[in-house]
């Protein structure tokens, strides 16, 4: 369903990453480990479309994203969503506009269905009309996932998005998290540096150590 072939990145002629290749079938979430500047992110931002690269292919759902580094669809088109640590909610939206913010063309009647279902989906309904600052991390978070889901990604890529919980918050919304992505069968990629927070959220880990990528637990 997803594949990255040959990435590599480099920066001021400091090689970060040598030859990073992964493959996922739909629906699989793999978790990546790996220290601080070991290209974690940088991996993420390649595959959103937010980077380019010396090197690396990227074929989602049969359409290529990227050749030889270099993106052939933009980012928005790519059909690739995110979920930061940040949360990153407009202060200024109720829950409802936060959610729908980004979606295509809907009615009115659309974009309530779209928040009623997603809502549901996140255990939080009844809320589409508070804001962010009356909300809890962990319920920002599950609103920014919603938000994430909204226009129906074929990859969710997740950086970091449970480090700014505390550790009671952090292990109930890692579960949480994954029962949704499971329920909506959608193909995920963690970055994290939580080696137990890795092996209760995803199907396969991977680690970057020395510029390699290599799979350790599936």
């Amino acid at each position: 369903m997803f594949s990255i072939q040959s990435y590599s990145k480099s920066y001021q002629q400091h090689a970060v990453l040598s030859d990073f290749s992964l493959t996922l079938n739909n629906g699989e979430i793999l978790a990546m480990l790996g220290d601080s500047g070991s290209g974690k992110s940088s991996i993420l931002r390649f595959i959103a479309g937010l980077d380019e690269a010396q090197n690396g292919d990227i074929v989602l759902d049969s359409e290529q994203l990227s050749a030889a580094g270099q993106h052939r669809i933009a980012p928005e088109s790519r059909k690739v969503g995110m979920v930061f640590q940040d949360y990153a909610l407009f202060p200024h939206m109720t829950v409802a506009k936060n959610i729908v913010f980004g979606v295509g063309d809907m009615t009115r009647m659309q974009q309530s269905n779209k928040v009623a279902e997603l809502l549901t989906l996140i255990d939080l309904e009844g809320i589409e009309k508070k804001y962010p600052h009356q909300l809890s991390g962990g319920e920002q978070q599950r609103v920014a996932l919603a938000r994430t889901l909204a226009p129906n990604p074929k990859l969710l890529l997740l950086d970091e998005p449970f480090s700014n919980l505390d550790k009671t918050h952090r292990d109930k919304l890692i579960v949480q998290v994954r029962d949704i992505l499971k329920k909506t069968n959608t193909t995920s990629i963690l970055v994290t540096h939580d080696k137990v927070e890795a092996q209760t959220f995803a199907d396969k880990i991977g680690e970057i150590k020395h510029q390699q990528f290599s799979i350790i637990q599936e």
